[in-house]
């Protein structure tokens, strides 16, 4: 977006948590931002406001952006089906448009009467647009080993939890099976040392290999993948490479979730296929917990099958080519595009467009009549 030309008043990713626990350090400043968001909606410089993802933020946009009678888009929708369904009411009151990147949502919201439309997931349509590093990849294909790639994360405690966790499952499959390479996918640099100052010198016989920003290119280049819950599980969809998941939640977060939510999976590929095609494993607690400690031995186990055992890697593989066969198809982005600008661009003759330029985001209008 920033490419394209948006202005970036503040950059949310920073603020970027799960969990009840952990919003609570950063409420003033979610309520600072809140209140910023009015000004310029108060100061007449916005047509529509599109949400996207986040919740527990976002309703509070939602709600200011209708006291000034602002179209509100919700552009991949909290999951109101899996937990907290009642919140539904709070969707109907302060959102106009919700677009649904699950199959299986837009129905769900339609019979709540919500306005609804399935766009797909525009993480297909980064995989589809993002270009490999073929200089990065062919100096890191190795036939010689088994190569794993491993996913800790996008946000900094997400990191400093989950790959603790994945680092002793790496020692455990090392032992087990030394002809394997292990090559960690970190979003960027700050992450890559954090995750490099975790080692420990008997780390060392390890082959364990960091890098930053190279995601998509450790996934293409992986056989399996030990990974992190999130949307990056579409992308390991995508290109057909089996995986274990693994998640950890704090106490608290824990408590209220077992309490509220009500699905059974927490990966979305696991979710559009109502089945577990990739295998998951949640721990909670202290990283010295026992749940986390069983989390560790179940996800060393489903590794040690995925790399030791080629039939049954290439039947998860083909479980997840079959998913992406239905699901994988790039054009969310563009199809949201459109939906957007239609509502939003009309002429004063009540004209909508029928099309968006993509490079320039204009909106593009049927010639008038002869």
């Amino acid at each position: 977006m920033i490419q394209a030309g948006l202005d970036l008043d503040y950059d949310l990713t920073s603020l970027a948590v799960m969990g009840f626990a952990e919003v609570l350090p950063k409420l003033r400043e979610f309520c600072r931002v809140a209140d910023l968001a009015e000004k310029s909606f108060a100061r007449g410089d916005v047509d529509g406001v599109v949400l996207v993802d986040f919740p527990g933020f976002n309703w509070h946009i939602a709600k200011r952006a209708k006291k000034y009678n602002l179209p509100v888009f919700y552009y991949l929708p909290p999951q109101l089906w899996a937990w907290g369904g009642w919140r539904v009411k709070k969707m109907r009151r302060t959102v106009d448009h919700v677009l649904c990147h699950l199959p299986f949502e837009t129905p769900w919201f339609q019979q709540r009467n919500v306005d609804a439309h399935y766009v797909g997931h525009p993480f297909f349509d980064s995989v589809a647009q993002q270009p490999l590093d073929l200089r990065f990849m062919h100096k890191w294909k190795d036939n010689q080993h088994l190569q794993v790639a491993v996913l800790p994360g996008s946000r900094d405690h997400e990191v400093h939890t989950i790959w603790p966790l994945q680092l002793e499952v790496i020692r455990r499959l090392a032992a087990k099976h030394p002809n394997t390479q292990f090559m960690v996918a970190a979003l960027k640099d700050s992450h890559a040392l954090w995750c490099r100052s975790q080692l420990k010198p008997a780390d060392a016989k390890l082959s364990v290999q960091i890098f930053a920003g190279k995601t998509s290119e450790i996934i293409e280049l992986s056989d399996c993948s030990l990974m992190k819950s999130g949307s990056v599980s579409l992308e390991l969809m995508a290109r057909g490479k089996p995986a274990a998941v693994m998640y950890h939640l704090s106490q608290l977060t824990f408590a209220m979730a077992k309490l509220l939510v009500r699905c059974k999976c927490m990966s979305l590929p696991n979710l559009m296929a109502k089945e577990q095609v990739l295998a998951e494993f949640l721990s909670h607690g202290k990283l010295t917990s026992k749940s986390a400690l069983k989390s560790i031995e179940q996800a060393t186990i489903e590794m040690s099958k995925l790399v030791s055992d080629p039939e049954y890697r290439m039947m998860r593989r083909r479980n997840l080519q079959s998913l992406a066969q239905q699901f994988a198809k790039p054009g969310a982005s563009n199809a949201s595009a459109r939906f957007i600008m239609s509502k939003l661009m009309k002429s004063d003759e009540g004209t909508l467009p029928i099309d968006v330029d993509v490079a320039s985001g204009n909106a593009i209008y049927p010639r008038a009549a002869a």
